[in-house]
Order: C-alpha cells, then sequence, then structure tokens
C-alpha cells in the first residue's frame, strides 16, 4: 500500500530537481547532474567534522586540545554551494520540500552507520525566533531523518533558555558568551545515545553548549548530525 502511494504520488507531482528544475531522479527532487555536484565532507575530523587536508581516525588536533562535549559529528557535506542554495531556501524561504531533501541525502549517507543512536534531538528555537520564522530548520530536516531511519524524534526535550543572537552575525570569540547557558532540559531524555540534528555547524559551539546539558542530564553519548559543515 505505501508502495502505491508512492507511485502515485510521483506521478502526480513527479520530482523535480531543486537546483537546476529538470527532472528528479531516485524519486528525490534532485537530477543526477546536480547530485553529482554536491560537495561532499570527505575528509572529516571524527569528532568535529571539520574538513581535514587527509582522512583520518583520530581527532584532530583542536579536539585533541580541548575535547566538545559531543563525542562525534556526521556532516556529509561541506557547506559549500549548492548545499548552502538549499539550506538558505528552507531557513529563510521556507521552502520545505529543501528539508526533505536534505534529509534524505543525510539519511542515505547514514545507512551503513552501525552505533545509531536511540533519539533525535533538534537544536531548538527560542520561542521568539520560531514566531518570526515560523518554523524550526533543524526539525524539518529531522523528520526525515526519523522517518527514513526509524529513529524517534523529541524536539520538546529541550529549550532555549533565553533569547540569543544569531551566531552568523558574531565573530568566533563572542559565539561563546553569547550561548553561555542558553539552553536547558525540560525532560530528561529516556536515552543514553541521542544525536543533534542541526543544519549547519560552523563553529561548534552551539551543539557544543547542547550537549553539555544533555550530558550533565544524564545522556552518555552524543553524535551531532548536520547537513554541512562550514
Amino acid at each position: 500500500m505505501n508502495n502505491w502511494s508512492g507511485i502515485i504520488q510521483d506521478w502526480l507531482y513527479p520530482p523535480t530537481c531543486l537546483l537546476c528544475g529538470d527532472p528528479g531522479t531516485a524519486g528525490r527532487d534532485l537530477c543526477r547532474p546536480c547530485a553529482e555536484s554536491l560537495p561532499y565532507n570527505l575528509t572529516p575530523c571524527p569528532r568535529c567534522g571539520l574538513t581535514l587536508s587527509v582522512s583520518q581516525t583520530v581527532d584532530c588536533g583542536r579536539c585533541q586540545r580541548h575535547p566538545p562535549a559531543f563525542d562525534a559529528t556526521f556532516a556529509p557535506f561541506r557547506y559549500e554551494e549548492p548545499v548552502r542554495h538549499l539550506i538558505h531556501a528552507l531557513k529563510f524561504r521556507a521552502n520545505y520540500p529543501s528539508a526533505r531533501l536534505l534529509g534524505q541525502l543525510m539519511a542515505e549517507a547514514l545507512t551503513g552507520v552501525k552505533n545509531k543512536p536511540a533519539l533525535l534531538l533538534p537544536v531548538p528555537l527560542h520561542p521568539s525566533r520560531y514566531r518570526e520564522r515560523g518554523f524550526n530548520q533543524a526539525a524539518e530536516v529531522a523528520r526525515t531523518l526519523s522517518r527514513q531511519l526509524h529513529i524517534p524524534l523529541d524536539p520538546y526535550c529541550c529549550a532555549r533558555a533565553r533569547a540569543t543572537q544569531p551566531q552568523a552575525e558574531l565573530p568566533a570569540k563572542e559565539r561563546l558568551r553569547n550561548l553561555k547557558k542558553a539552553f536547558r532540559i525540560i525532560a530528561a531524555p529516556r536515552a543514553s545515545h541521542v544525536a543533534i540534528v542541526d543544519d549547519v555547524v560552523t563553529t561548534g559551539t552551539t551543539v557544543n553548549e547542547l550537549a553539555k546539558v544533555l550530558k550533565a542530564a544524564g545522556v552518555e553519548r552524543i553524535d551531532v548530525w548536520a547537513c554541512a559543515r562550514a
């Protein structure tokens, strides 16, 4: 029944590439040439996801000197075009098909991961930012991940304790101070292994501050799942 539903939907609304407008392939809103142009993050630091010059299994020097509160990062793409276009279309123009496509691409890349988390936690928005935007872009991506990977989603256990300036507007040194005590736990997650879901990891300050409060609440392992790494 589910298969027939998908077939009928594809017939009525055939997938169309969100990047160039050509017919999509593999049931996604992405054509083959545009899929081949995506900037995959092939040599990431296993801890923070930062793109390195060569592939390695040990943490980068910065993570070794200052280990973050989270344990691993999975960011399949570099924050470059055309992935940046998809993220901006979602974040600033409420293009929900972009969230679905980004979630699909992440889920495909995560298929072979053996040690999957028991729960997905999207980075929360402050209520004032949510009212302004009307949605949480991290939660929209996480919904597709949850559905395709069969991992429960909990968008309510964490909250923003206070409104903060957008991190993109601040220099690196001020980002940590901006997010100090920015998150709180509403109800401790009922899982020892969770994944924080976000759209982009830039310096890692946001996910690190959220990971700190989750660790304090008793979570043992925290992965970071993001669409892209800057």
